[in-house]
C-alpha cells in the first residue's frame, strides 16, 4: 500500500550524487517507510538541491503555501530534509540519504531502523566508495604536522572551526546505532560536531544536540583525539559543516578501509615509523590505529602506507617520538572540489547520473 510514493522517492535519491541503490528484497523501501509518510515522500521529490523558501517552493510547485510551510517544518524536525533559518527567513532543500537523511535520524533511532540500515549499508557501501570524488576527507591532528609541511586550510580542523560562528555537538549516530544493536563501543559518544558560518544556527535546532562556544568545540576535538578518534569532514575546500570523530569499529567509512577497499577517504598524509627509534611497545597498533595500518615486526613496527589515512593518532602517543606524519607527494594528492555544488557535479558525472532536474 502506498508503495508508489516510496518507489518514486527511492529513484530520486538514487539519482542524487551519493546514490540509493535498489535491492532485491526491498530493504531500502522499508527504511524509507520508517522515515517518511507517503505525502512527505511525495513532497521531497519536488524539492531542489539548493535552498528555497516555502514561498518559492509554493510558486514553483503550485502547492498551497499554508499546508506546504507546515509540512516542510515537520519534515525538517523529523530530519527528512535540510532546513536553515537565515535572518528570520526559513529555507529548505532536499538532502542525500548519506551524508544527510540517515545522519539526521539521530533522535528517531530504534533497533529496527538500525538493523535495516546495517543490512542496507552492504548494498549502499559500493556506491559510496566506488566513485569519485571521495565522500569524506581526513583532517589530521595538526600538532603532528611538522612546521616545514604547509597544511592547507581544509586540512586543518582549527581553520574549519575558526571559520564557523555557530557550533553544536551531537551523539555519533554510528556508535549509537551499534549500541542499540547490542554492540557498544567504548569510545566517547557525544563527539559529532556541526559547524555553521551563520550566527545562531543551532539555537532551538530541531535535531537536538548541545550548542557550544568555539572554545568548547575545540575541547570536544581534543577529547576525540585523546580517545583515539579520527577527524573526518566533507571532501571540499570550502563550506565544511561538520567534523565527525570516528572509530574503526562503528564508522562504515573506516570499516571499508579495514576491508582493504582503496581510496575510500581523501587523505593528504601518511605516517612513517623510524625503525631506529621504535621500541615495538604496541601503543600505535593496539590502542590508536583505527584502520589496521600498523604492521608488527620482531623488534620494530612499520606503517602500511597504502592503507594509512594520515590521521596522526599514532604520532601523538608514541613514547619515543618514532612516528611522524609525512605529506604525500603532489602526484599522489587529490585536490578536493571547491564546494558542495562542485562535489555534487563531479560525483554525478562519475556515477553517470543527471542531477540537472534538482539544481
Amino acid at each position: 500500500m502506498n508503495d508508489a510514493a516510496y518507489q518514486k522517492l527511492a529513484k530520486v535519491l538514487d539519482t542524487l550524487p551519493t546514490g540509493f541503490p535498489a535491492t532485491q528484497n526491498g530493504v531500502e523501501i522499508k527504511l524509507l517507510k520508517k522515515i517518511f509518510t507517503p505525502d512527505e515522500a511525495d513532497l521531497f521529490c519536488d524539492l531542489k538541491l539548493h535552498l528555497e523558501t516555502a514561498d518559492q517552493i509554493s510558486k514553483r510547485t503550485n502547492r498551497p503555501i499554508g499546508v506546504l510551510e507546515e509540512q516542510l517544518m515537520i519534515m525538517w524536525q523529523k530530519g527528512e530534509i535540510w532546513g536553515q533559518e537565515i535572518n528570520g527567513l526559513r529555507f529548505f532543500k532536499m538532502a542525500p540519504f548519506v551524508i544527510g537523511i540517515y545522519e539526521f535520524q539521530l533522535k528517531r533511532l530504534d533497533r529496527e531502523f538500525c538493523e535495516l540500515f546495517e543490512e542496507y549499508v552492504m548494498h549502499l557501501g559500493p556506491h559510496l566508495v566506488g566513485f569519485g570524488p571521495a565522500l569524506m576527507q581526513v583532517v589530521p591532528i595538526e600538532e603532528n604536522i611538522s612546521s616545514n609541511q604547509k597544511a592547507l586550510p581544509y586540512q586543518q580542523a582549527s581553520r574549519i572551526i575558526e571559520n564557523g560562528k555557530s557550533f553544536m555537538v551531537n551523539e555519533c549516530i554510528c556508535k549509537k546505532g551499534k549500541r542499540m544493536m547490542g554492540q557498544p563501543c567504548r569510545k566517547p559518544l557525544e563527539v559529532c560536531l556541526a559547524i555553521s558560518e551563520d550566527e545562531g544556527t543551532f539555537e532551538n535546532h530541531p535535531w537536538g544536540g548541545h550548542v557550544l562556544t568555539k572554545a568548547e568545540t575545540f575541547e570536544v576535538l581534543k577529547t576525540a583525539e585523546d580517545a583515539g578518534l579520527v577527524h573526518l569532514t566533507t571532501n571540499v575546500q570550502k563550506g565544511h559543516w561538520f567534523i565527525c570523530n570516528c572509530c574503526g569499529c562503528c564508522c562504515p567509512m573506516l570499516q571499508a578501509v579495514n576491508m582493504g577497499i582503496p581510496n575510500v577517504l581523501n587523505s593528504h598524509y601518511y605516517a612513517q615509523i623510524d625503525p631506529d627509534l621504535c621500541t615495538a611497545c604496541g601503543t600505535c597498533l593496539e590502542e590508536r590505529c583505527q584502520v589496521k595500518a600498523i604492521k608488527a615486526g620482531e623488534d620494530t613496527y612499520s606503517v602500511l602506507a597504502e592503507r594509512c589515512i594520515g590521521c596522526g593518532l599514532c604520532v601523538s602517543t608514541c613514547p619515543t617520538d618514532a612516528i611522524k606524519l609525512v605529506r604525500k607527494n603532489e602526484n599522489e594528492l587529490t585536490l578536493p572540489p571547491m564546494n558542495e555544488a562542485e562535489w555534487f557535479d563531479m560525483r554525478a558525472q562519475s556515477r553517470g547520473v543527471d542531477i540537472s532536474l534538482f539544481k
